[in-house]
């Protein structure tokens, strides 16, 4: 008989997955599901909620798991999860990944920065931390990063069956990927022994902050402007793409470039810094001059379109976009 090692008032053990469109959140929670189900005889439950359904975009998937006494009669969202994996360590900057988390709540995390670090930056005060380096797995073994969180959750998930998830995906991928097979199973076995663990005791005389819900509206009937006003709408200016990038970024050669605007052309966003300069004989024309790193998702259709040797891709490393980057200049918006 198999034993949850945590439960909430409802009798259900919670795990939330915080991700972007691409990374296989959805998939690893169905996945997940069925190991708890199949494998460990357990209830289950598996599904996501997202926006629009692009690469990129914001996407959370919600796992419960409970006794087969226990009927699951709820498919709301993870508030309260017992353990959050983050597939991807930019989403911090603009959701509460940790929100709802407990005192001895797991947070697994994308990330090659030590335990003591991811606890700082996502201003934990108690809990487990557990990093390990998916995107560089999975870029390595050629798979995808949902994989290597795979393997990981189950170093903290004693109930579920490494063994029974290798046939889950095994099965969940030889009919249509047969030659994906290996390198996911390879991917799975290494999340499962490369990921480092610390806990984090919470302080004498400090507490949990306080639950919020995460569905109470910013501007409601209680918040609301006299006169219904939307004090910010937003707009692409303020949009920041950066927490889409999935591991590779562009770079931008300038002694190679011959200024064609193919990358331009192909770009799905305003990417491309340019600024009139004379040409060799006088005239004017649009010189390239760098990426805005803003608005950049890593998309590398660029680079595919750049005829010269003016765009690579490199594997992106904290704070590379912020030294190699050039900012738009909006002189009409920002003044």
């Amino acid at each position: 008989m198999v034993h949850l090692p945590k439960k909430n008032e409802l009798g259900f053990f919670e795990i939330r997955l915080e991700s972007i469109g691409g990374l296989g959140a959805n998939l690893a929670g169905k996945m997940l599901a069925e190991a708890g189900v199949e494998g460990a005889g357990l209830n289950g439950v598996s599904f996501s909620s997202y926006g629009s359904e692009k690469k990129g975009s914001p996407v959370k998937a919600h796992i419960r798991f409970c006794d087969l006494t226990t009927p699951i009669r709820d498919t709301s969202p993870v508030e309260r999860p017992h353990v959050v994996s983050i597939f991807h360590e930019a989403l911090a900057k603009t959701v509460n990944v940790t929100s709802g988390i407990y005192e001895d709540s797991i947070v697994l995390i994308n990330s090659q920065k030590s335990p003591e670090q991811i606890k700082n930056e996502l201003k934990m005060l108690g809990g487990t931390v557990a990093i390990i380096d998916a995107t560089g797995i999975a870029l390595n073994e050629k798979n995808r990063v949902n994989m290597a969180m795979l393997g990981a959750m189950f170093r903290f998930c004693p109930f579920l069956d490494p063994g029974t998830m290798k046939e889950v995906i095994r099965k969940s991928l030889e009919k249509k990927y047969p030659q994906s097979v290996a390198s996911a199973l390879n991917t799975f076995e290494r999340g499962y022994q490369e990921v480092v663990i610390q806990q984090f005791v919470l302080q004498e005389g400090q507490s949990m902050p306080e639950f919020v819900r995460s569905d109470v509206p910013v501007l409601g009937y209680g918040t609301q402007s006299i006169g219904g006003v939307i004090t910010n709408p937003g707009n692409s200016f303020l949009k920041n793409l950066s927490i889409s990038r999935s591991g590779m970024m562009p770079v931008f050669a300038v002694d190679e470039c011959i200024h064609c605007a193919q990358c331009d052309t192909v770009c799905p966003d305003f990417c491309f810094v340019w600024e009139e300069k004379p040409d060799k004989k006088g005239r004017p024309q649009m010189f390239l001059q760098g990426i805005d790193f803003q608005y950049c998702k890593g998309c590398l259709k660029c680079i595919e379109a750049c005829p010269t040797d003016a765009l690579s891709g490199i594997l992106e490393i904290e704070g590379a976009a912020d030294e190699q980057g050039v900012k738009h200049q909006f002189d009409l918006v920002t003044d």
